[in-house]
C-alpha cells in the first residue's frame, strides 16, 4: 500500500512537473513573439486629421519646432489647398533619391567635369554669365520645416531642412525674375540694417563650390550663387550675410546664406531652404563656435504632432546608442555603417559585405528607406511571410507589398531591426514600419535600389519620433526613442 502510494505522488509530481514546464514554455514562447511583434490598433497608424501638439517643454539650447509640412499641424496648407498626391510624394521621393545617388557617385568617380562641357545652362537675368547644370542637388521632399529669423529686425522664415544639403538659401525682393508663391512676406534685403552682399573675390564665395556643386558667379563685384536640384528645381542669386536668430538668446552676426532672386521649384509655400550637412557653409558649421557642431532632431508622424531641431548639447537626451559616421567619401552626406537587419526576431541572412560595398547615409529628407537590392528582396520577403495572414493590396508607386487591412482594429507585424556598427541595435517603431494610404492601402516603407552598388539610405520614415543626434565633431550618430513627446 506504501509502496503505491509513493508511486501515485511521484507520478503526480511528474505530471504536475510537465504541467509546469509546459506553461513555461508557453510563456516564453509568448514573450518571444510579443518580443518581435508590435500588436497594435490600426488606427494609430492611420493619418489624423487633427492637429495635437506636443506637451513636452522646450529644450535646452536653441531648440526649434519641427512640423510635417503636410500634416494637420502646418500653417502653410490652411487655406484648404490640395497638397501633394502620396504617388506623387513617392515620385519626387525618387528623383530625389537619383540625385543623391547621382551626386555621390559624381563625386567618387570625378564625373562633374565631364558632365560640365556638355550641360544646359541657366542664366541669371542680373548678370551675362551662365550657370552650368550639374548633376543636382537633392531637392528635400521630406516635408520638415523649422522657422527661423533672418536679418533686424528679425522676419520670420519657413525653411524646409535638410541634412543633405548645405547652403542655407532664401527667397529675397525684388526677384529679378522669378519667385514661387510663399506664405510669408519674401524677404527684402533692403528693410535689413545689418544685410550685406559678399563680394566676389572674397574666400566664403569661392567656397560655395563645395557646397552648392557650381562654381559661383560674379555680378557687379558681387558674389552669385547657383544651387540646381534633382527635378530641375533651382535657386540663384546674390550670395550675403545677415544676422541670424533661431532664438531671443541664440544670434549670430555674420550669417552666410543665399538671397535667392531666380527660384523655381516644389517648396510648398516654404520660404526656401536651411542646410544641416557637414560643408563650411552650413547652419552646422557656421553656428559651430557656440554649439560644437552638434545637433539633434524628432520628427513627427503626419497624425498632427510636433517635433524639434535643437543645436548644442543642453537639454539633449541621455540614453542614446551611438554609431560612428563611416567615411564621407568627400561629400556632405553622413554616411553610417549598416551591418545586417532583423525581421520578426529572425536575423536575415545577407552579407555585411552587401552594405559594405553600397555604402549607406542617413537622411532627413528622404522619405522611404533604400536598401541594396539583395538586401531588400529578402527583408521583403520575410516580411511578407510574416504577414501571410493579411490580405495584400496593389502596389503604391514604388512600394510593392501593401495590405488592406480595412476589416482589422488591431493587428501584429513583425518588429525591424537594424545592426549598425558601434554595436548598436535600433527596432524601427511602429509608424516607421509602414506608409500608409488610408486602411486599405498599408505598405512596407522599404524599397530597393536597383542593384546592389547604388548608395543606401535610411529615410526619414523610418526615423520618425526618434531623436536623431548628429555628433559632427566627434565624428558620431545617436538613436533614442521617445524623441518629440
Amino acid at each position: 500500500m506504501a509502496t503505491r502510494s509513493v508511486l501515485f505522488s511521484s507520478s503526480f509530481l511528474l505530471i504536475l512537473l510537465s504541467f509546469s514546464l509546459e506553461k513555461s514554455n508557453a510563456l516564453e514562447g509568448r514573450k518571444t513573439i510579443e518580443s518581435n511583434f508590435h500588436t497594435i490598433q490600426l488606427t494609430s497608424i492611420l493619418p489624423s486629421s487633427s492637429c495635437k501638439p506636443s506637451s513636452k517643454g522646450k529644450r535646452g539650447g536653441a531648440s526649434l519646432e519641427v512640423i510635417n509640412k503636410h500634416g494637420p499641424c502646418s500653417q502653410l496648407n490652411k487655406k484648404g489647398e490640395k497638397g501633394p498626391t502620396l504617388t506623387e510624394m513617392l515620385a519626387h521621393d525618387q528623383a530625389r533619391v537619383d540625385s543623391i545617388q547621382t551626386r555621390i557617385a559624381a563625386q567618387n568617380f570625378n564625373l562633374f567635369r565631364k558632365t560640365e562641357k556638355t550641360s544646359k545652362k541657366y542664366r541669371a537675368r542680373d548678370s551675362k554669365t551662365t550657370l552650368p547644370a550639374q548633376p543636382g542637388t537633392a531637392l528635400s521632399t521630406g516635408n520638415y520645416i523649422v522657422t527661423i529669423g533672418i536679418g533686424t529686425p528679425k522676419k520670420d522664415l519657413t525653411l524646409i531642412f535638410d541634412t543633405g544639403s548645405d547652403l542655407t538659401w532664401t527667397q529675397c525682393e525684388p526677384c529679378f525674375k522669378t519667385c514661387f508663391p510663399q506664405q510669408q512676406p519674401i524677404f527684402n534685403p533692403s528693410s535689413s540694417s545689418t544685410y550685406s552682399n559678399i563680394s566676389c573675390s572674397s574666400t566664403a564665395c569661392s567656397g560655395l563650390k563645395s557646397a552648392t556643386g557650381n562654381s559661383p558667379l560674379c555680378s557687379s563685384s558681387t558674389c552669385v550663387y547657383g544651387i540646381q536640384y534633382g527635378d530641375s528645381s533651382f535657386s540663384i542669386g546674390f550670395f550675403a550675410k545677415d544676422r541670424l536668430t533661431l532664438s531671443a538668446t541664440d544670434v549670430f552676426d555674420g550669417f552666410m546664406f543665399g538671397c535667392g532672386q531666380d527660384n523655381k521649384g516644389l517648396f510648398g509655400k516654404t520660404a526656401g531652404l536651411i542646410g544641416l550637412g557637414r560643408d563650411p557653409l552650413s547652419i552646422v558649421s557656421q553656428t559651430s563656435a557656440k554649439f560644437g557642431k552638434y545637433f539633434s532632431y524628432c520628427l513627427p508622424t503626419g497624425r498632427g504632432s510636433n517635433g524639434h531641431l535643437s543645436f548644442g548639447k543642453n537639454g539633449a537626451k541621455s540614453n542614446l546608442q551611438f554609431t560612428p559616421f563611416a567615411s564621407s567619401q568627400g561629400t556632405s552626406f553622413y554616411f553610417i555603417d549598416v551591418l545586417g537587419i532583423s525581421v520578426g526576431g529572425k536575423s536575415l541572412a545577407i552579407s555585411p559585405m552587401v552594405f559594405k560595398n553600397a555604402g549607406t547615409i542617413i537622411d532627413s529628407g528622404t522619405v522611404i528607406t533604400r536598401l541594396p537590392s539583395t538586401a531588400y528582396s529578402n527583408l521583403r520577403a520575410t516580411f511578407r511571410q510574416f504577414m501571410s495572414k493579411y490580405p495584400r493590396a496593389p502596389d503604391l508607386s514604388l512600394l510593392d507589398t501593401c495590405y488592406d487591412l480595412s476589416n482589422y482594429t488591431t493587428i501584429s507585424i513583425p518588429k525591424i531591426s537594424f545592426n549598425f556598427n558601434g554595436n548598436t541595435k535600433i527596432d524601427i517603431v511602429r509608424n516607421g514600419i509602414f506608409f500608409v494610404n488610408g486602411a486599405s492601402q498599408v505598405c512596407l516603407a522599404f524599397a530597393g535600389n536597383g542593384d546592389d552598388d547604388s548608395i543606401g539610405i535610411f529615410g526619414n520614415t523610418q526615423q520618425q519620433t526618434m531623436e536623431i543626434v548628429y555628433d559632427v565633431a566627434g565624428e558620431k550618430l545617436g538613436f533614442g526613442y521617445g524623441g518629440c513627446t
